[in-house]
Formats: C-alpha cells, structure tokens, sequence
C-alpha cells in the first residue's frame, strides 16, 4: 500500500482526502501545520506529498525548498493543493521544485488522475538486483551471497525484495507489514523485527555492523550496505 502524505490546515479537507484516497487504495497520513514538516516526512516516509501553500507556521514554498535540498526527501514527488492560483504562483511552485500544482477548488478525480500518474512512473523492478556482494533474482526466486545461495522463505524474499529495489530509503514496520505481508494480515509488527532476524541469519550479516539491512532505533528498516546501523531490540538480534 503506497502512502501519501498531506500537508494541510483545512480539516474539512483533510477528511474528504483521507476517505476519497483509502477508497482508492492509499493510506493518507496528515499533518495540519508546517512546523517539523521535514521531521514529520522522514518519519511517515510517503510516496507523494500533497502540500498547501498558505500553512501555519512555515509556508508550502518553504517545505517545498527544504525537500529539495534534503538527501533524503529530494526525490520525493510533491503536488501543491493551493487557493493561490495566479500564474505567478504557479510558476514559482513549479519552478521551486514542485511536480504539479492544482489550484483549490478541484475536481477530486482530476487529483487522483494526477496522483497516479506520479506514482505509476516509479520505475519497475528489475528482475535482477545486486548490491556490495548479494545478488537477489526475482525470476529465479533465488538470493546469493557472494556466490552462495541463500535458503529464504517467501517472506524474508518478499521483504528484502521490497527494500533492496528502494536502497537508502528507512520504511517503518506498520509499512513493511503492509507492503510485504497485506493489509489482510493478522500478525503483530514483531514480525518484522523476526523476519529480519532470520534474515542477518542466512545472510550472515551482522547486527553491530550490517553490510545490508540497517535499523533505525525505534522505527525501522533499510535497505542500505554503504551505511552502518543501530540495533533495534533483540529481535533484530
């Protein structure tokens, strides 16, 4: 399940998208100020922003600055939701980095339209993904570490799958148990921790100095061998 975050002071509105985009099959999470918008971004971690101009706090063409100047949150697709529709205002939300700009009121389906547009370019997965001496074949259904083939479940496949095609980039364990085992799941976020674990396992990586999976205390998990993690707790042991 993609997650979009929005950015917004109208409550009205942010109820209307929430219901409108799980209909369609996203899980919204907002915010209604855009104070600690960038800490609030690297804690949901969305696929897409929907960000208002005229906020409390930091206006939207200050976030906007900020994303794109942020290691972590430049690619980020954002889409301005905004009563300031001048053509001034739209060049300089375009030209600061914004990827669309939609000027209120709209038409709930042209958003949509927009939205997926954005989010159906991300590119496909390649059936092949090497990184720092693992080698993950998803035709084969096979892992190998460093030439040696690695015995995984369905699931540890599915959840190193999902974050070696998305390197550097820390998902949560609430979106990791959607994405990797549904939204029609019945287990506990401890899973994750589990599954990881099992995962160092196989791949003999090691939890102090990780050449693979790093841990972010408290939160969750990357996909990241350039960089080294914390542990989380004993699961992740």
């Amino acid at each position: 399940m993609q997650t979009i975050a929005l950015i917004e002071d109208d409550r009205d509105l942010r109820e209307l998208l929430r219901y409108r985009l799980q209909r369609e099959g996203y899980r919204l999470v907002a915010n209604s100020t855009g104070r600690d918008a960038v800490e609030f971004l690297l804690r949901v971690q969305p696929d897409l922003l929907l960000l208002d101009v005229m906020l409390p706090h930091t206006p939207g063409w200050d976030i906007c600055r900020e994303i794109r100047s942020h290691p972590q949150l430049s690619k980020l697709p954002v889409i301005f939701l905004t009563a300031r529709g001048s053509e001034v205002d739209r060049v300089m939300g375009l030209e600061i980095g914004a990827d669309d700009y939609l000027v209120k009121p709209f038409f709930m389906r042209e958003l949509i339209a927009r939205i997926k547009l954005r989010l159906d370019s991300a590119p496909a997965e390649a059936p092949v993904v090497q990184a720092a001496g693992l080698e993950l074949d998803r035709e084969r259904f096979e892992v190998r570490r460093e030439g040696t083939k690695a015995p995984l479940t369905a699931t540890e496949f599915r959840l190193l799958s999902f974050l070696m095609n998305r390197p550097g980039r820390v998902y949560s364990r609430t979106q990791l148990l959607d994405e990797v085992w549904g939204s029609d799941r019945d287990v506990a976020e401890r899973a994750v921790d589990v599954c990881v674990l099992r995962l160092r396992r196989k791949l003999d990586d090691s939890h102090e100095e990780p050449r693979w999976i790093r841990s972010v205390r408290g939160f969750g998990y990357a996909f990241d061998p350039a960089a080294q993690g914390e542990t989380v707790n004993e699961y992740a042991r």
